[in-house]
């Protein structure tokens, strides 16, 4: 992708816009010269007020390189997990210090989605990648157990290409839901053998379907009740749907361009890929507490309602370089990896 020539002077702008609706940070060094010495940045609001360390993740691209970072986990050894899509490391695992303690790689070309799957005591990964068509799932050391290819028990599907999966979401049961976002825009349910089960969503503007449902998460904060949260990207918006496919309500987030839901605690948190360009640097992390409602974003403007509807936040033309995911560590601590951002390694907001 090229990049706009005219990059530098609307983030001087954004940045300019966004001091004058409240967010706090001081001036740093752009990510991308780790060299430069770094000032303290401050970002987010309220409660989740974080401090910036663009250099936590920082490696040797000649021994770790990276393309596009697209998302991240943290296990159970406290570990975090990074999918990248060089096929010399499509995943790099990571201590809480920022030292590389292993990464492996399946040769991947367009890794993209990355979800922990715990079973009794041990775990396990599941990657897509879109421009094999495939899902993957893995043991953590990168062995593969599970191979699911294009869905053919679904009639719309005629050859591997429809099929390009960004995501996947494991049920208690161990069911699983793959979202074809860059694809068909369903939302596909397997067992845990990876025998077809139901389809449903597609691409569409009724209340039940998705344009780019480039994200899926279990969400369990009503354990009695658990739903699936559907990201629908380029309608800016996130769909609940129960486990077997009806749609309960719709989250409108005006001006995110919603990458996948992330679920800690009470919270949600997600990464904002843009909010005005795909040509240029932009996004943000947006955190909404338990009514839906949002009450802090990191690399944005303060949050803004009104007449009960969200204001399109401002870039803050510093923070990020179009975030792709945020994985919140037992700390609540964030890392975020980043798409198309220079081949920049994750940033790490270390909660205040």
């Amino acid at each position: 992708m090229m990049k706009n020539n005219n990059a530098t002077p609307r983030r001087d702008f954004l940045k300019n816009m966004a001091l004058a609706t409240g967010t706090g940070f001081f001036l740093s060094s752009f990510q991308g010269n780790p060299s430069k010495k770094q000032k303290e940045i401050i970002v987010g609001h309220g409660d989740f007020t974080y401090k910036v360390d663009k250099n936590w993740g920082n490696q040797d691209p000649g021994k770790y390189p990276v393309n596009h970072c697209h998302e991240m986990v943290q296990d159970s050894k406290k570990r975090l997990i990074l999918l990248t899509n060089h096929i010399q490391n499509n995943i790099l695992i990571y201590d809480k210090s920022g030292k590389i303690t292993q990464n492996w790689t399946l040769k991947l070309p367009a890794a993209h989605g990355l979800t922990l799957s715990q079973e009794g005591n041990e775990e396990f990964l599941f990657i897509t990648d879109t421009d094999l068509h495939q899902v993957y799932k893995t043991t953590m050391q990168g062995k593969v157990l599970l191979t699911i290819d294009y869905p053919k028990e679904i009639k719309t599907y005629e050859k591997a290409d429809d099929f390009k999966p960004t995501e996947v979401a494991v049920a208690p049961n161990g069911d699983f839901y793959v979202a074809d976002g860059y694809g068909k825009n369903f939302i596909i349910q397997y067992s845990p053998k990876g025998e077809y089960i139901r389809h449903f969503g597609g691409k569409g503007d009724s209340k039940d379907q998705f344009d780019c449902c480039h994200g899926v998460t279990l969400d369990m904060r009503k354990p009695e009740n658990p739903s699936l949260l559907i990201t629908s990207r380029s309608k800016q918006e996130f769909k609940r749907f129960t486990l077997d496919g009806k749609h309960l309500e719709t989250i409108s987030l005006p001006g995110c361009w919603i990458c996948r839901p992330v679920i800690k605690g009470k919270y949600l948190y997600f990464a904002v890929i843009v909010t005005v360009s795909w040509y240029d640097y932009d996004g943000m992390v947006v955190i909404l507490d338990e009514n839906n409602r949002v009450i802090s974003l990191p690399g944005g403007s303060a949050p803004v309602y009104e007449g009960g509807a969200l204001q399109k936040p401002v870039y803050d033309g510093l923070t990020f370089l179009n975030p792709h995911d945020v994985c919140v560590d037992d700390e609540e601590n964030l890392y975020v990896p980043q798409w198309y951002s220079g081949k920049t390694y994750p940033v790490k907001l270390k909660r205040i």
